[in-house]
Order: structure tokens, then sequence, then C-alpha cells
């Protein structure tokens, strides 16, 4: 069985079905808006997280309303936060076509994404869920946070080990830890469990992270040039690596440049990328990866559904061994 029917096999019907509901968000009797809304809808991804939302609702109870209310919101949220994050970062591309910003305008970009995240918080006020309803209101505020975090050790230095993870933390793994709660919550789990199901998905979101920032280091055809993180300024763990335990005398220059906030040229780009691929930063990388896979399996309770399990560990597996 193919990886991604291990991972649908619990939620078959109950995923198709969500599709269905979430289509009809991107609807609007304004000819402009409802335009720019087919647009996002042709770039969406393949909802890994809805899915891992109603995964985790699976393993704690019946699907039902609430969970697609739930499993909305968080999409829609994030659907929005990648509109805004195509103008901040002036991206003309989104998952291999032209992103909304770059067919439309930064305007048009902006506003559809205020319409999108204003749809995330009808969507979770229809849950009935207060827990749920608190929980997205402070999602918020890390995604911001966490980008945030980011620009300013951009511009003013301070990189870490530490800093990274709470980075990644904050901006990525947040999202994947509460569409896992969201999921137990929303079929009525208790805190504790809906706690064990959230440090899965706060596991699994670092591992993705972690896994993407990968693949900055190699050329595997996945739709950004080598480099390119490292170019906006984003110093990820394979580097981090090297800044931190080679002491040839480019990287001391590069650490430097980078402490005071200082943009890199592309040979010490090119040169902080052959570092990591030959002196160990990509194998520390992975493994981090073999260690937060570890933890996020422990964490799973023992006793559910066995093809839930299954479908979990899939969805994990798939995260850490996908090639874009």
């Amino acid at each position: 069985m193919d990886i991604r029917e291990t991972i649908q096999k619990p939620i078959k019907s109950e995923f198709a079905a969500f599709k269905e509901f979430y289509a009809m968000q991107f609807k609007s009797d304004v000819p402009l808006l409802n335009s720019a809304l087919e647009h996002v809808a042709g770039t969406m991804g393949k909802m890994m997280r809805p899915m891992l939302l109603l995964l985790s609702a699976k393993c704690c109870g019946k699907i039902n309303e609430s969970t697609n209310y739930a499993a909305a919101s968080l999409e829609l949220l994030h659907t929005a936060s990648l509109l805004h994050d195509d103008v901040v970062d002036e991206s003309n591309m989104r998952r291999g076509l032209p992103s909304l910003n770059a067919v439309y305008s930064n305007r048009i970009a902006i506003l559809t994404g205020d319409f999108l995240f204003s749809s995330s918080l009808h969507n979770v006020s229809l849950t009935r869920n207060i827990d749920i309803i608190n929980t997205l209101s402070q999602l918020g505020e890390t995604l911001s946070s966490g980008e945030m975090l980011q620009l300013d050790l951009q511009k003013n230095g301070g990189f870490s080990e530490e800093k990274y993870m709470e980075v990644i933390s904050r901006k990525t793994a947040s999202l994947f830890a509460c569409c896992a709660r969201f999921g137990a919550l929303s079929v009525g789990a208790d805190e504790l469990l809906a706690q064990r199901f959230e440090r899965f998905g706060a596991l699994l979101g670092l591992c993705f992270q972690i896994k993407d920032d990968i693949f900055d280091y190699s050329d595997n055809n996945i739709g950004k040039p080598t480099g390119s993180d490292i170019r906006e300024g984003k110093i990820t763990l394979p580097a981090l690596y090297v800044l931190d335990n080679c002491n040839d005398d480019i990287i001391v220059s590069i650490k430097e440049k980078l402490n005071k906030g200082i943009s890199l040229e592309e040979d010490e780009i090119a040169a902080l990328i052959k570092y990591a691929n030959n002196r160990g930063g990509i194998e520390y990388a992975v493994s981090k990866l073999e260690t937060l896979y570890k933890e996020a399996l422990q964490v799973l309770p023992s006793d559910i559904d066995k093809d839930c399990k299954d479908a979990l560990k899939a969805y994990l597996d798939y995260v850490i061994s996908r090639n874009k």
C-alpha cells in the first residue's frame, strides 16, 4: 500500500467530505474576490494539516461537524498567512505556480488574505468549543512572533541552534501542534489526551521544518534554488552546526558577518553550503530528525486504533522521507 493510502485509510470518506466542505470556503459574490479565491484554490497543496487533524480526531472519537470547522479554520489561517508571506518575501511563485500577488497585485493578495483570516475566525466560532477558539487566537500570535523573531535575527544577528528551534517551533511546529490538538478536542477528548496529541503534532512539525531546511543544501529539484534560505538570511540547522564547529578562516569570517546582520556574498553562500555538506552539517540535522521522530512515536497513546496509529506513523515517515 502506498504511504499516502496508509495515511488516508482510516479517514478516507471523512477526508473526501472535508475537501468538498473546504472548497466552499473559496466562494464570494464579489467577482474580483471570487477570481482571486479561485486562483488560491488552484495552488493548494496536499492538505496534510487537515489530514493530521482528522486523524487525531479519529483516534479519539467520531469525526463530526466541529472537526470540519476546526480543520477549515486552521487551513484557512495557514493559507492566509502564505498569501501575506508572498507579499513580504516578494515571492512570485507558490507551489510551482504564479503567486496571487504576482498575478494580481500586493494589495489584492493582502485583502484576499484578510478575507481568509476572517473566514478562519468564522469557522472556529462555529466549533462552539472555547478551548479550540482560545488556542486559535493564541496561534495567530505565535505565528506572527515567530516571523518577527526570524526577522530580528536576520537584521541583528545572534543566530544559534536554540534560537533556530524557537523560530521553527513558533512558525511551523505550532500549526501542526494545533492540528493534532484540535482534532482531539473536537471529538470530546480530555485535556491530558489532547496534550499528548498536541505534543505529537509539535514534534512532527519540527521534523517537517528541519527536513524542509535540509533541501536548501542540495539540488533536489524542489522548486527553489540551492541556498535560497541563506540568501534570505535564514540560517538553518546544517549551517549552524558548521558555524559552531568549524574554525576555518572563511567560516569564521562568515560567522562574524552574520552576527553583525551583514548579508553574505554569493561565494560565501556557496562555501557555507559546501561546508554543511562536507563537514557534518547535513548528518547533524538528520540525527536531530531521528531523535524527534523517536520521541514523537513514544508520545502516541498505546491504546488507539491500530489503523489510526499506523496512519500517524506513516504520516511521520512521509514527513522525514519526502524528497520535496
